[in-house]
C-alpha cells in the first residue's frame, strides 16, 4: 500500500508540474550577434524573463555564426515564430538600422504577415550599439518592422534609471535596452546595462503571460517547405564546378538590389569544352554538352553569390543563350533547352524563366556557347 501511495503522489506531482509548465508563457529571445555583445544582453533578457518563474526563455539566432561564443546557439526558423507567447528581438545597430542578418530573417516573414500569424503577440527589442550614435533610430526601425505584423510592442519605459552609474556612458533607452559596445574603458555590457536588460525581460514576461491565449497562433498556410539544395543536387547527380576565374577586369557576378547578373562560357577544368562553330568544328550534341557545362558554371557562380545557400534564390528571371553558329542555322531553341531544363530540374517552379536565344558569328575564347543569366535572390 505504501508503494501504491508513493506512486500516486509521484503521478500527482508530475501532473501538477506539467500543468504549471503549460501555464507558463513561452518566450523566444531571437538574436543576431556579430561579436557576442547582443548575445550577452540576450542572456540577461532571458534571465529576467524567467526570474518570476512564470515564463520560460529560449535563446535562438537568425543564422549560424562562426564566432566561438555563438556557434552552438540553435538557429530559429520562420515557421516556428507563431508557436511562442512572445518574442524578444535583439540585434546590433548597423548605421542607425537593424543588422543585415536580422533584416534578412525578417524579410522571410511575408507569409506570416499575410496570414496574420503574429497579430496580437507581444514583442520587445534590445540592441548592441557601437558608439551609441543612431541607436534610437535603429530601435525605431525595429519597432516599425514588428508593428507591421500587428505585434504588441512592449517598451522598456523609464526603468532602473535610479541605480545607473551616470559617470560613464550607458545604453539605456525607453524603447529598449542597448549596450555601447565600442567603448572599451569598461566591460560591455556594463553591470548597469545587464541589470536594465534583466528588468526588461522581467517586465516583458509579465506582459507575455497576461496576453497568453488572447491571440490565435496561426501557422503559415502558404509558405514553401525549405529545400536542402545540396541534397537535391546530390540526388540528381549534379556536381557544381569551381567558380571560373575572370579572364579580365570584371567579376563573376554583380548583385544590384535583389538581382544577380551572371555571364559564363563553356569552361570546364580550365579549358573550353567543345570549342568552335556549330556545323563546322562541332555538332549539335557537342554544343548541348557545352551548354550544360556553361549552365553549371552559372549555377556555381550563383551559389557563391548567395553564400552557398541556394534556398535564397527566389526566381530565375531571365536566361539568354548565345550560340556560335552558321548564318542559316535555326535550331537555337533546341540547344538552349538544355540550360532551361537544368535550371528547372534544380529549382522547380522557381527555375522557370523568360528566355532569349540567338546565334552569332563568333564568341570569345572560341566557346560554342555563352549564357547570360538574371536571378532574383533574398
Amino acid at each position: 500500500m505504501k508503494k501504491l501511495g508513493s506512486l500516486f503522489v509521484l503521478l500527482l506531482l508530475l501532473k501538477i508540474t506539467n500543468i504549471m509548465a503549460q501555464d507558463k508563457a513561452k518566450v523566444l529571445v531571437l538574436i543576431h550577434s556579430d561579436n557576442g555583445g547582443t548575445y550577452e544582453l540576450a542572456k540577461e533578457i532571458a534571465k529576467g524573463i524567467e526570474s518570476d518563474k512564470n515564463a520560460t526563455a529560449i535563446i535562438k539566432q537568425v543564422k549560424t555564426s562562426q564566432n566561438q561564443k555563438l556557434k552552438d546557439i540553435p538557429v530559429a526558423t520562420v515557421e516556428e515564430l507563431p508557436t511562442y507567447d512572445g518574442i524578444a528581438f535583439g540585434s546590433p545597430v548597423y548605421f542607425g538600422n537593424i543588422s543585415t542578418g536580422m533584416s534578412e530573417f525578417l524579410s522571410k516573414t511575408v507569409n506570416l504577415w499575410t496570414n496574420h500569424s503574429l497579430e496580437g503577440m507581444p514583442a520587445t527589442v534590445f540592441m548592441s550599439a557601437g558608439s551609441g550614435a543612431g541607436k534610437e533610430l535603429a530601435l525605431q526601425a525595429f519597432w516599425n518592422s514588428l508593428t507591421v505584423h500587428g505585434m504588441v510592442m512592449v517598451s522598456n519605459g523609464i526603468r532602473g534609471t535610479e541605480s545607473i552609474n551616470k559617470a560613464i556612458p550607458q545604453g539605456n533607452t525607453v524603447l529598449g535596452v542597448t549596450s555601447m559596445a565600442s567603448l572599451k574603458d569598461f566591460e560591455r555590457p556594463t553591470k548597469d546595462e545587464r541589470n536594465l536588460a534583466e528588468l526588461q525581460g522581467k517586465n516583458f514576461a509579465k506582459v507575455a503571460l497576461a496576453l497568453k491565449g488572447t491571440f490565435t497562433k496561426k501557422a503559415m498556410t502558404t509558405i514553401e517547405k525549405s529545400v536542402n539544395f545540396n541534397e537535391t543536387l546530390k540526388q540528381k547527380n549534379i556536381t557544381l564546378p569551381q567558380v571560373p576565374k575572370p579572364a579580365g577586369n570584371y567579376k563573376p557576378f554583380v548583385r544590384s538590389g535583389n538581382l544577380v547578373f551572371i555571364n559564363q562560357v563553356a569552361l570546364k577544368d580550365g579549358k573550353i569544352l567543345n570549342p568552335g562553330k556549330l556545323g563546322v568544328d562541332v555538332n549539335e550534341q557537342q554544343v548541348k554538352d557545352a551548354t550544360r557545362a556553361t549552365m553549371l558554371n552559372v549555377l556555381s557562380v550563383l551559389n557563391e553569390a548567395v553564400g552557398g545557400d541556394l534556398s535564397k534564390v527566389r526566381q530565375c528571371v531571365q536566361l539568354t543563350g548565345i550560340f556560335n553558329t552558321k548564318d542559316d542555322y535555326t535550331k537555337h531553341a533546341d540547344l538552349m533547352n538544355v540550360a532551361s531544363d537544368l535550371t528547372v530540374e534544380v529549382f522547380g517552379d522557381k527555375g522557370k524563366h523568360a528566355r532569349a536565344t540567338l546565334g552569332t558569328s563568333s564568341i570569345p575564347v572560341n566557346s560554342s556557347v555563352e549564357i547570360q543569366a538574371i536571378f532574383e535572390v533574398e
